[in-house]
């Protein structure tokens, strides 16, 4: 990915939301062949040169931007506090380690789970719970977590070769047991493309995001759509409906706890109301899986 080309379209995209009424400009109204601001409007808001500005978009010299810059960007652009951290990751040169002393240069060196980690996640008991690794590969779930979202893989398909892993962003796209699993898919698909925005920004010189990226993007219309929007989200926690197959309908609150040995990788742990239905159905569906009775039935999208 090339960083300066995404910073080009990051600030045309959030350029485009925004209109002269937003911003209390008088005057500027009239006929517009584009939606949003004009470059011109913008660069005036954020006390810049319309020339300068014109650079940024074209990635000409968003390495050198200052941050008195891009804070009046972000300003202008009202960008929260995870678009504001996006913009900057893009404006830096790719030489500079990423906050906290991560090399993006090792993103694709092999990536190893800790034994420890794993312990973890297999002593949560009917918790579903699972790691991502830097490019939301599954590298490990529990029995629970197994169960709950990919019933229909084998259970040691992220024991496999990198490139056989299951892979989260490949599954709400292509696979049909994936996306029928969430009511709200939309929700989904969203939260699903704005991670892999920020992950693709992290590590920018990584070919395997890239390659994910181009993946999609030929195999699914829903995916070039979204990312061509550029939605910028930080996956932490969410609370969110299911159609399980085996078990019906949950309601389930996701956390997403950070791996600080481990650069990129997060660990997902799944949790119901406690004496809900939902708790009762995850109960029944760890109980069933450690059985070994789990039959998940076709599914088509």
């Amino acid at each position: 990915m090339d960083r300066t080309v995404e910073l080009g379209a990051f600030l045309r995209s959030r350029r485009a939301r925004l209109s002269p009424d937003d911003m209390g400009l008088v005057g500027h109204g009239g006929r517009r062949r584009v939606p949003g601001l004009r470059r011109e409007e913008l660069a005036q808001l954020a006390g810049i040169s319309v020339g300068y500005y014109t650079r940024l978009e074209q990635g000409i010299g968003g390495g050198s931007a200052s941050d008195a810059v891009l804070e009046a960007l972000a300003r202008v652009l009202r960008l929260d506090g995870t678009e504001r951290a996006h913009l900057y990751g893009l404006a830096r040169p790719a030489r500079q380690p990423a906050r906290g002393g991560d090399r993006p240069e090792a993103a694709d060196d092999g990536e190893q789970l800790r034994p420890s980690v794993r312990n973890m996640i297999e002593s949560l008991g009917d918790v579903p719970a699972l790691v991502l690794g830097r490019f939301v590969d599954v590298l490990a779930w529990n029995r629970a977590g197994h169960a709950l979202l990919a019933g229909h893989l084998p259970f040691d398909a992220p024991e496999r070769s990198a490139a056989e892993r299951p892979n989260i962003a490949r599954m709400m796209f292509l696979d049909p047991h994936t996306r029928a699993l969430y009511p709200d898919r939309q929700s989904k698909l969203r939260d699903t493309v704005g991670d892999l925005r920020l992950i693709a920004g992290r590590w920018p010189d990584s070919p395997r995001p890239a390659g994910l990226i181009a993946e999609l993007g030929r195999e699914s219309a829903e995916f070039a759509t979204l990312w061509a929007a550029h939605p910028v989200r930080t996956c932490a926690t969410h609370t969110r409906a299911y159609r399980h197959p085996v078990v019906g309908p949950l309601t389930l609150t996701d956390e997403l706890l950070t791996l600080p040995d481990d650069p990129g990788q997060r660990v997902v742990i799944y949790h119901a109301e406690p004496g809900s239905p939902s708790a009762a159905a995850l109960r029944l569906l760890a109980a069933t899986a450690a059985a070994g009775r789990l039959t998940v039935p076709p599914r088509r999208t």
